[in-house]
């Protein structure tokens, strides 16, 4: 069966479906079967494991692993490597649910006892470690393109389980050859703390008797062994610091014979090093530095891991090295303006990604049919890993951004990134977008000129909700008031589509939604302010005003804060849903609400106070001008302020009706405050008191 099997999908299914996988388990599971033959069973069971996702579901449907890690407990090397084999390759499937490694809570110990065993157990639970620790918190605004994207469900998340299980003691020692042949000279272990430090001497004991007989003495061999050991040690440290600030400043301060562990990654990024240790040393080294581990500035960041990830973005490496190199790149330097800057002018970086759009070329040296095939079917993400550094580089300095959109047919390739198939280059496109459209300059050039809302409005039809974040917060820096896609965006039904975004249940969608209509209705006519509020409702208005987020209420009022500026608007909308505005701001200052929502809400009366008939609404409402005095004697100042703006609109002595509201507020006891606050140490409140004070001599 095994000679049958090796390199043959098709005998493998047909196996499958004769029942081979049940007896093959009934026979493993059997105490009365000999070692020999559980460990040929294992064997043929990993061989099928090697063929295609349905060969995998096969197996798990016949509940290989728990069978697989009860053979783990059998004191017989070589079947427990053999199961461990199996187990590696099951785990490594796309299709297997990584929580079946934690369901039984002696698992992960058992595992971590077992590496020391051999090379071979080393190298296998390593692999399953790697591909078993998966995330289970996101940060909604934060970077999505590492190679990590899947989240774990209930419980404890993998990376804290595998580290209180002293994954890190048990595994860094893996990352330095000698530690692997110190097994040979028997040298006794010993984990030691000192200080801050953990300092890693030697293997555990070993002395089975097969590991040894079994172990071969050409250099070469040993050579090769420690490396498949160092580099799936390796890939274990980079999922396990991912996001994590407690593993990584843990791995900060490991000692491995004398030497810190980042010392030891930065040696494994030096060019004599294999491409796929180099990358994985530079993403323990990325993810060290994200987690606050490691500082921005410290030259292993600055001085060997950026140029070498920058390195791995050149045209001669392969397809998989430069998406892989790109994109951790691109996390590194995300939120670090002095990186990004650093990155963009390291090895002519912006041409270089140039060539991501143009791969495999015409005259590519790849001369490997198979190969060729492979990089056709995968090239869209390199457009993908393109466009994520392209957005990191371009996250805040105008220059860059600049040099980005002078790259040849860059806009061009924005616009048809935004139309493609694959759903990863469509959000990394809009990402793209979205980090350009932050400079003034190019919203009135580039953005204008390629009309890029257009494409960017089809985009956000029927979008997931991870495209729809992005280009939602797009959408809001064009429709800017110096955006030239302002009008035309609004013309195309906008208004619609953004009340709709008001209303999801994600938050970042309300707040997006909202933040773009108070930009659509900064200095707009009458008609686009009243489509803005028969779009939202009053019910709608409502439920935004009295959402549990600060962002979104904050925004909200500055919606409100926009549709009320200019008296004949602000007369009109007050005529039309003054009441239910005044009930909405009596709610929220009275609320427990924070200065910055209060002094929104005031600057907001502040607007009505301005109207010609509106202000008749806040003179008609006693509970309201006690609020504002409340306000003008509040130990903020922030608050005074807004309160006289408050004030000062009311009293105004040019405008009809003045002396009666002067009369009211001098009996509120109004004017005493006035007083008092023209000798205020605060220069802009005594400004504000005197010039209030002076409507009354007037």
């Amino acid at each position: 069966m095994k000679n049958a099997v090796i390199g043959n999908n098709k005998q493998k299914a047909n196996l499958i479906v004769l029942g081979a996988v049940p007896r093959l388990l009934y026979l493993l599971q059997q105490e009365t079967s000999s070692t020999e033959l559980r460990t040929e069973c294992a064997v043929v069971l990993g061989s099928l494991a090697m063929g295609t996702e349905n060969n995998v579901k096969s197996l798990l449907d016949c509940h290989i692993i728990p069978a697989l890690l009860q053979g783990l407990l059998s004191p017989d090397l070589k079947f427990i490597e053999a199961c461990l084999r199996c187990l590696r390759t099951i785990f490594t499937s796309p299709v297997t649910p990584e929580e079946l490694l934690y369901t039984d809570a002696t698992v992960i110990p058992h595992l971590m006892a077992l590496l020391s065993r051999s090379r071979y157990t080393q190298e296998y639970i390593c692999q399953i470690f790697s591909h078993c620790c998966k995330l289970r918190h996101w940060h909604s605004c934060g970077f999505k393109s590492s190679p990590q994207p899947l989240l774990c469900a209930n419980g404890p998340d993998h990376q804290t389980i595998l580290f209180n299980h002293g994954a890190v003691q048990n595994i860094a020692h893996l990352l330095v050859s000698t530690s692997y042949k110190s097994l040979l000279l028997g040298r006794a272990p010993r984990a030691v703390r000192h200080g801050d430090s953990i300092l890693l001497r030697g293997l555990q004991q070993f002395t089975h008797h097969d590991y040894c007989s079994n172990l071969s003495s050409d250099s070469g061999r040993w050579s090769v062994d420690c490396a498949l050991v160092r580099m799936q040690a390796l890939k274990c440290f980079s999922v396990l610091a991912f996001e994590n600030p407690q593993v990584s400043m843990t791995l900060v301060n490991v000692l491995v014979d004398g030497e810190l562990l980042p010392q030891i990654f930065v040696k494994m990024l030096q060019r004599d090093k294999p491409i796929e240790m180099q990358l994985t040393s530079a993403k323990c080294l990325t993810y060290m530095c994200r987690a606050g581990a490691i500082r921005t500035d410290d030259n292993c960041i600055v001085l060997k891991t950026l140029p070498c990830l920058v390195r791995m973005c050149s045209k001669e490496r392969l397809l998989e090295e430069r998406v892989e190199g790109a994109e951790t790149l691109a996390y590194l330097i995300e939120t670090d303006v002095e990186l990004q800057r650093i990155a963009s002018i390291t090895d002519h970086l912006i041409a270089m990604l140039a060539d991501y759009f143009k791969y495999p070329s015409s005259v590519s040296a790849i001369t490997d049919i198979k190969r060729l095939d492979h990089d056709l079917k995968h090239a869209h993400e390199l457009r993908q890993a393109a466009f994520k550094l392209y957005a990191s580089l371009g996250a805040n300095d105008e220059d860059i951004r600049k040099k980005i959109i002078e790259t040849e047919n860059m806009m061009d390739r924005i616009v048809n990134g935004l139309s493609e198939s694959s759903i990863k280059v469509r959000l990394a496109a809009v990402r793209c977008l979205h980090s350009l459209s932050r400079s003034v300059q190019q919203l009135r050039t580039s953005f204008q000129d390629h009309a890029v809302w257009k494409p960017l409005m089809k985009v956000l039809q029927n979008a997931p909700d991870e495209i729809l974040v992005v280009a939602s917060s797009t959408l809001c820096n064009l429709l800017l008031e110096f955006s030239p896609s302002k009008e035309p965006i609004l013309e195309s039904g906008a208004v619609e589509l953004l009340c709709s975004l008001t209303q999801s249940e994600n938050l970042a969608l309300r707040v997006n939604g909202i933040w773009a209509l108070m930009n659509m209705a900064f200095q707009a006519e009458q008609k686009i302010k009243s489509d803005i509020l028969r779009g939202l409702s009053t019910e709608q208005l409502f439920q935004l005003l009295s959402d549990s987020d600060v962002n979104v209420l904050m925004k909200t009022l500055g919606l409100l804060r926009n549709l009320l500026s200019t008296r004949p608007h602000i007369d009109h909308i007050m005529s039309t849903h003054g009441k239910q505005i005044m009930q909405a701001v009596t709610l929220i200052l009275e609320g427990e609400h924070n200065i910055e929502v209060k002094e929104q809400t005031l600057c907001i009366l502040a607007n009505i106070a301005d109207g010609t008939t509106a202000k008749e609404l806040i003179m008609t409402n006693d509970d309201i001008l006690q609020k504002i005095k409340y306000y003008m004697s509040h130990s903020n100042a922030k608050l005074q302020l807004a309160a006289m703006f408050c004030i000062s609109n009311l009293v105004w002595n040019e405008e009809e009706g003045s002396q009666e509201r002067q009369d009211k507020l001098r009996d509120m006891g109004i004017v005493d405050i006035l007083h008092k606050l023209s000798q205020s140490s605060d220069p802009n409140l005594c400004d504000k008191a005197k010039t209030a004070l002076q409507q009354y001599l007037a």
